[in-house]
C-alpha cells in the first residue's frame, strides 16, 4: 500500500505521494488520477531536511509536466507540514523554484518567462505575440510550461472546449499548448478559464496559465510592468507578482483535503 495526500490550490488538485515509497511512477500517478479525479500526482523527494524536494508531476494522460504553478505551491505546503519549514527548493523539470510558506498561503518564484520561438517552442522562428489563430488573437509564452493566452469580452461565453483543442494541437506547437482565456476586470484584474494540456480539459485554476495571463497583459500594455495583479479561474484569487529584473512570482491558497492509502497493484 503507498500513502497520499490530495492538496488543492485554488481549485486545482493534486495527489501527493512521497517519491522514496512510490512504485513505478507513470502508471501510479495515472492511475492515481483517474480513481481521485484529480489534476495530477506529485511525488516527492525531500532532501537537505526539507531545504530542497524534488518534484515529478505526472498527468491524467500519463504524460509529464516540466513545471506546475498550484502544484508547485501544493508541493511546497506537503515538504512544509513534514519538515517544520517555511521555505522549500523545488527541482522541477522547469529548474529550482524556490517557495515561501506562511500558513496557508504559499509563495512560488516562477522565474522569467519567455516568448522566443525556441522557449515556447514554436514551429517557426519568428515569436507569436498578438497573431490570429484559429480565429482568435492569441500570444504563445513559455512560464515553465508552453501557454497560449487570448483576451476575450467575457471568459464565460466562449465555448472552452470548443474553441481549445485545435489551438492546443495546432502544428505551430510541437509540443502542444495549455489554451487560457483571460478577460479584463474593472478593478485592474483578470477573470481566467484554461483548458490544461495532460489534463485535456478546462481545471479550475492553473498557476502558470495566471502567470502567462498578467506576463502577456503587461507586454501588451495592457497593464504595468511591474506590481502584483490578481487572475481570478473558477477555483479563486491568484496574486501574480510582476518584477522589474522580469522574474515573476504566483502566490495564493493551499489546502489538504484527503488523506488516504491504494494499494500497488
Amino acid at each position: 500500500m503507498t500513502n497520499y495526500d490530495v492538496y488543492h490550490g485554488t481549485g486545482n488538485d493534486f495527489a501527493v505521494v512521497d517519491a522514496d515509497d512510490a512504485p513505478e511512477k507513470t502508471a501510479f500517478g495515472t492511475n492515481l488520477c483517474r480513481s481521485l479525479d484529480v489534476d495530477g500526482t506529485l511525488f516527492l523527494g525531500i532532501a537537505d531536511g526539507g531545504e530542497r524536494a524534488t518534484m515529478t508531476l505526472v498527468q491524467p494522460d500519463g504524460s509529464r509536466a516540466a513545471m506546475c504553478g498550484n502544484g508547485a505551491r501544493c508541493a511546497a505546503k506537503w515538504v512544509s507540514e513534514r519538515t517544520g519549514r517555511d521555505a522549500v527548493t523545488l527541482e522541477t523539470g522547469a529548474g529550482p523554484r524556490r517557495c515561501t510558506i506562511e500558513g496557508d498561503t504559499v509563495t512560488v518564484e516562477m522565474g522569467t518567462p519567455a516568448f522566443a520561438p525556441d522557449d515556447v517552442p514554436l514551429s517557426r522562428e519568428a515569436a507569436f505575440v498578438d497573431e490570429a489563430l484559429e480565429g482568435y488573437a492569441i500570444t504563445a509564452i513559455n512560464t515553465g510550461v508552453p501557454h497560449v493566452v487570448t483576451f476575450v469580452d467575457d471568459v464565460d461565453a466562449v465555448d472552452l472546449a470548443e474553441m481549445a483543442p485545435p489551438i492546443r494541437h495546432h502544428e505551430v506547437f510541437p509540443e502542444g499548448a495549455n489554451v487560457n482565456l483571460a478577460t479584463a476586470r474593472e478593478d485592474g484584474g483578470f477573470d481566467q478559464r484554461t483548458y490544461e494540456r495532460g489534463v485535456e480539459g478546462e481545471t479550475r485554476a492553473c498557476g502558470t496559465g495566471a502567470v502567462a495571463i498578467a506576463v502577456v497583459a503587461a507586454s501588451l500594455g495592457e497593464i504595468p510592468e511591474t506590481g502584483e495583479v490578481t487572475v481570478s479561474p473558477p477555483g479563486g484569487d491568484l496574486t501574480i507578482g510582476l518584477r522589474e529584473d522580469e522574474t515573476t512570482t504566483l502566490c495564493g491558497p493551499t489546502e489538504r483535503v484527503l488523506t488516504g492509502e491504494v494499494s500497488d497493484a
